[in-house]
């Protein structure tokens, strides 16, 4: 996994790339958290290059969004790849996360 943070017009961008399995998950999750602790606005995760997520990434994804949710803000995952998006949606993450095609989609909803 790797992990890549850019700021754009006041929103974090995160990006991660390969793999998040349930080794790494920690790890993400805590940066997850970070980011939203750091940021007031909604966090934007670009997902294009996100080839696997196991249930702990996930766990890992709606800890971020909770934390968001008691600021009324929202996570965005954008750019899934189909199997990513699949495993999001078949797990209802839908219901609660912002799923949409591109960063500049995301950060027009901001």
């Amino acid at each position: 996994m790797e992990i890549d943070r850019k700021l754009v017009k006041g929103t974090v961008v995160v990006s991660v790339k390969g793999k998040v399995d349930t080794q790494v998950a920690p790890d993400f999750e805590k940066y997850l958290i970070e980011q939203v602790d750091k940021n007031e606005n909604s966090l934007v995760v670009n997902m294009s290059e996100l080839i696997y997520i196991a249930s702990a990434g996930l766990r890992a994804v709606l800890a971020a969004a909770k934390k968001l949710r008691t600021r009324q803000k929202d996570i965005m995952l954008v750019g899934l790849q189909k199997t990513v998006k699949d495993v999001f949606k078949i797990a209802g993450f839908h219901t609660f996360c912002k799923i949409l095609d591109t960063e500049e989609a995301a950060l027009k909803q901001i």
